[in-house]
């Protein structure tokens, strides 16, 4: 029955007349793989282990290490990340690095008996004689160990031992519980076809990067290498990674989760720092066909005085689907749409498919053809896969000249007003009636002259893609922060776009997948992803719908969106009980955004996501280990989501320190579960002690400070970050300290940048204490129901007196 309801599902969406061309696309491109492609990876594999260590020669920060059939190259990039190379085979392009000035890296090296010994100020690596690798602490205690890797007649196979308890986390995006132990996992990036639900694998954003946790520490692999292939982490302890091509070159770094991130942001690169704008709420649906479905829409949130920061344009602004323009009969005047949203602070956000149709008539494609642009067979012919325009070729992202092409088109668009981009399509998809909706494997690539087949480009076309667009908005609007959302990239990816989930079944199990999801791709370096509320292809009812608004109120990417045929799902629709909880989660979500705008920069900077597993700082906890449905949002808020139908209470589980419950103000110490209120309007949300909030309602600011208790030996730290909003103009660094000795409460406050607070009133208050006075450079200020009102942050210090907060 699911297959007979997505076959449906897909000639709906399609149209019946297209049954017969995509029957014969489907054809045609295994025809292509059949005469252009043959029998390549196919048949035994002829396996060649490294052999012998023959010959080694130490360098400056690591070594060389010749075997008989393969040689070993080691190069510690500081004391804790290290990359490990391993020849032959074709070196990859280095689509995924964005560091590569590294410094020189002290380390000591001496031969022992199972072979070399290398020592750098945090970890060893031992080379052995058979081609095998240790990574240890610098107490010699192993954390991981590599067996000599294989070489295959199409590539390579690397084998480890997992440890006792060990758990994994990352490799992208995957319908799987977020411990990946136990499954099997495609690094080959496709449309799963219509909407999907767990278990279904791969999907459209595979990363080979993944953290191991086990008792004796953590650690994070990163393998750069594109090609197919696949992750096996067996329930017997082993592991099983095996590339269809390239050569074997991976990275290994040694520490806590959060140091293993910041290596690995370093080298792939760190988000760019987004538009505030971008933090507010999207609203979405496949199926505004015109400027007045578009303005009702907004009308509906401004006469309802719900907040909104973006409305997105689905493939019906389009003149036939056609890429880069427009359809002036639907969208008449788009540029005066715009500037009038403008004027609301709504912005336009136009989605963007790779596919390029294949008609003489229209300028792209001829442009296109002439100056040679789009990928094609070993026959010299271009390309050709039916997408929604029908017949299409594809542009070759792997060449500089290519994205230099599209980057230019992207001005198209933001003449008219258009403020960001949605990326879609670009697996890239093509519609098929069997099979895999890729192109050929034979398709040929530039890879910057050097040549390639899909095979090996398949995982890189949409961080290919993404690359092209965030440098055309770079060029073409150098003051604005480029702003993109992609359904498919790679490894490097959060350099140049935002991820969702993409379409995703509408469901309960869909919404407690969901949030694993978005929790491993932050491991997978990915800090800004979302999920389509309610679930892409379906009918939420209004309590599903309502739990994944809460839900969705707590990660980066707010947005709501559903495929054409479902019945609408702006916030209003469900009547007016739930309307007034979807407005409480939109009001609460833009009086949060200097903190949200906060945890963003500190992506930016650290490589630090947004959402954070409950193990976060304390990985070796393991109570935390196996949680999966918590969940902290930036550095100080701890979510505890509803995922099943019915739930009125549910039990959360606090880890160490002291928390407030954030409607009530009632405190709970941690380490233990307890049990909550979680009516249909409430979402468990927790503040750690210590805590410095800041949220804003129009021109004022409220800083919510939560008393640390009376315990003197604590000192708590939080941070503010503000700008513009947009731009690279000037920044603003506020760092808060809270300290609590004998009744007095001091709360330091320091900054540097230039920017200035745009608030005309700032007020401070009190969570978990009576405050009996407050004192700014020793004058008096008036404290009224627990709080103080400022012109400007000072330091302050308050004499307080204890309540009963755990009533």
């Amino acid at each position: 029955m699911e297959t007979i309801r997505k076959l449906i599902l897909g000639l709906r969406a399609v149209g019946f007349r297209a049954v017969f061309a995509t029957i014969y696309a489907s054809v045609l491109r295994d025809w292509d793989n059949l005469r252009f492609w043959g029998d390549k990876g196919k048949g035994k594999d002829q396996i060649l282990k490294p052999g012998d260590l023959v010959k080694s020669r130490i360098k400056e920060s690591g070594g060389y290490f010749n075997f008989e059939n393969a040689s070993l190259e080691v190069t510690f990039l500081t004391n804790d990340f290290v990359r490990l190379t391993w020849k032959p085979g074709e070196p990859p392009v280095p689509y995924a690095i964005a560091y590569t000035d590294w410094q020189r890296v002290g380390i000591s090296s001496r031969q022992v008996s199972e072979g070399w010994l290398l020592t750098s100020n945090a970890m060893q690596l031992l080379v052995s004689g058979d081609g095998s690798v240790d990574f240890r602490d610098l107490q010699g205690n192993i954390i991981r160990t590599q067996e000599p890797p294989k070489q295959l007649n199409v590539g390579w196979e690397t084998r480890a031992k997992l440890r006792q308890h060990e758990h994994i986390f990352g490799l992208g995006e995957r319908a799987a519980p977020l411990n990946r132990l136990g499954g099997v996992y495609s690094m080959h990036n496709q449309d799963p076809g219509g909407s999907y639900g767990q278990g279904k694998d791969p999907l459209y954003t595979g990363i080979p990067v993944f953290i191991g946790v086990h008792n004796d520490g953590s650690y994070l692999l990163f393998y750069e290498n594109s090609f197919y292939s696949t992750f096996t982490f067996s329930t017997d302890d082993f592991e099983t990674i095996r590339f269809d091509g390239g050569m074997l070159r991976y990275y290994f770094a040694f520490g806590p989760v959060d140091r293993l991130l910041q290596n690995y942001s370093r080298l792939t690169g760190f988000s760019t720092l987004p538009p505030k704008w971008a933090l507010g709420y999207h609203q979405s649906r496949w199926g505004y066909k015109s400027s007045s479905d578009v303005k009702e829409v907004v009308r509906g949130f401004k006469e309802r005085n719900l907040p909104l920061s973006a409305i997105h344009l689905d493939i019906d602004y389009m003149d036939e689907y056609r890429v880069f323009t427009i359809n002036h009969k639907r969208f008449p005047d788009l540029e005066s749409l715009t500037e009038d949203l403008r004027r609301d602070d709504v912005r336009v956000v136009a989605i963007l498919d790779v596919g390029v149709k294949t008609d003489t008539e229209y300028a792209l494609y001829k442009d296109g053809l002439e100056k040679d642009v789009f990928c094609k067979l070993p026959n010299g012919k271009p390309v050709k896969g039916r997408v929604w325009p029908g017949w299409c070729n594809f542009p070759d992202f792997s060449s500089e000249r290519v994205r230099n092409w599209w980057a230019h088109q992207y001005p198209l668009l933001l003449d008219k007003g258009i403020s960001g981009f949605w990326h879609d399509m670009n697996e890239p998809s093509v519609f098929v009636a069997w099979g895999e909706p890729n192109l050929p494997l034979a398709t040929r690539y530039s890879l910057e002259g050097r040549g390639g087949s899909h095979q090996g480009v398949n995982n890189l076309y949409g961080h290919l893609m993404n690359r092209a667009g965030y440098e055309g908005l770079k060029r073409f609007r150098p003051n604005r922060r480029p702003w993109i959302v992609s359904r498919s990239g790679w490894a490097g990816m959060q350099r140049f776009a935002w991820n969702w989930t993409g379409d995703i079944e509408t469901s309960w199990a869909a919404l407690r997948q969901t949030l694993s999801m978005m929790l491993g791709m932050g491991l997978s370096g990915v800090p800004f992803t979302g999920s389509d509320i309610g679930g892409f292809s379906g009918d939420p009812d209004s309590e599903l719908f309502v739990r994944w608004f809460q839900l969705a109120a707590f990660t980066p990417f707010f947005r709501g969106h559903s495929a054409v045929g479902t019945k609408r799902r702006e916030p209003w629709v469900y009547g007016e009980q739930i309307t007034k909880i979807i407005k409480k989660y939109l009001k609460l979500r833009y009086k949060l955004l200097p903190y949200i705008y906060t945890a963003a920069w500190q992506a930016s900077r650290y490589g630090f996501p947004l959402m954070r597993p409950l193990f976060w700082k304390a990985e070796r906890n393991k109570k935390l280990l196996d949680i999966e449905d918590e969940y902290f949002f930036g550095d100080k808020l701890l979510v505890a989501p509803i995922l099943n139908e019915g739930s009125r209470r549910r039990d959360v589980f606090l880890p160490d320190g002291k928390w407030v419950d954030f409607w009530t103000d009632r405190w709970f110490d941690g380490n233990q579960t307890i049990n909550v209120d979680a009516s249909l309007s409430t979402i468990p949300l927790f503040v750690q002690e210590g805590s410095v909030i800041a949220m804003e309602t129009g021109q004022t600011m409220t800083i919510h400070l939560y008393v640390p208790g009376f315990d003197n030996e604590k000192e708590f730290e939080s941070f503010l970050y503000s700008d513009s909003g947009d731009g690279y103009g000037e920044w603003r660094v506020d760092r808060f300290k809270v300290h609590c000795e004998n009744g007095e409460l001091t709360l330091a406050h320091e900054f540097e940048g230039d920017y200035q607070l745009p608030y005309d009133l700032i007020i401070l208050k009190l969570h978990g204490a009576r405050g009996i006075k407050a004192k700014i450079n020793s004058h008096n200020i008036r404290i009224e129901n627990n709080l103080i009102k400022l012109r400007k942050l000072e330091p302050v210090t308050f004499l307080i007196e204890p309540v009963d907060v755990y009533k």
